[in-house]
């Protein structure tokens, strides 16, 4: 898992929440949104991209606060430019919108002041083969939150030169009703490294590996360790209703 300052990090979770961002009065360019999303990228020809963020709503960047094309979130790799499927921690400030079009879905164009790729991974099965690199280290949870089909969490953890991994994981084998509530671990290896200074990251789940056929829920326990040694629990349900595995 890469690593971020914990004061980097602070400013992602100033997470403004708005169930609507119409103003009657327009649009300042003084004013700034954060929150999470995901990327679709509907065009390359002319490179073309919308956010559909965890709200409901769909933003397209129109504009950038980057020197680079906002798409690259501050790296010239071209190979590392954000695709379809992302999860990101946008900070962006509203231009315009396409109400007056008369159709359901309001669209906002958008400036794009800064953008952070966010860890989006699966649910792993337990086995021995791969025990070792799950890890057994402690982790602090400070937030947890599902949005849809993902599971997101705001982590603390110390360290200082390596690499940490974060991973949820279940039992291998194939679910059935009556393993309700699915056990989840959320684990963590610190590769060694020294517990000098804190970080701060986000990392997000998708609970579709959890999708039991004949069902439309399932009803999951989350648990880690932390520092000091206590068990953290989060208890979810997972409405899938139609949705497919894929």
């Amino acid at each position: 898992m890469k690593k971020s300052y914990l004061f980097i990090l602070l400013f992602g979770f100033m997470l403004v929440v708005t169930s609507c961002l119409d103003d009657d009065d327009g649009y300042s360019l003084g004013d700034m949104w954060i929150g999470f999303g995901m990327i679709d990228q509907v065009s390359s020809d002319p490179v073309d991209y919308r956010i559909h963020m965890d709200n409901g709503n769909i933003l397209v960047p129109v504009a950038s606060g980057y020197h680079l094309p906002w798409y690259y979130y501050g790296t010239s790799d071209p190979q590392s430019r954000l695709k379809t499927g992302d999860r990101i921690l946008l900070n962006f400030t509203i231009l315009d919108d396409d109400s007056a079009n008369g159709e359901d879905q309001e669209n906002y164009f958008v400036r794009v002041n800064s953008v952070k790729k966010i860890l989006l991974k699966g649910i792993l099965d337990l086995t021995e083969e791969n025990q070792d690199s799950i890890g057994h280290d402690p982790v602090n949870v400070k937030k947890v939150w599902q949005t849809d089909s993902l599971l997101n969490f705001e982590i603390k953890y110390w360290g200082r030169y390596e690499v940490h991994y974060i991973n949820l994981v279940k039992e291998p084998g194939m679910l059935t009703s009556d393993d309700q509530p699915i056990e989840l671990e959320l684990r963590h290896n610190d590769n060694g490294d020294l517990e000098d200074l804190p970080y701060s990251a986000f990392v997000s789940f998708n609970l579709k590996a959890l999708q039991v056929e004949g069902l439309d829920s399932v009803q999951y326990r989350v648990t880690s360790t932390d520092y000091d040694s206590e068990l953290f629990e989060y208890e979810g349900v997972y409405h899938y209703g139609g949705e497919s595995q894929d």
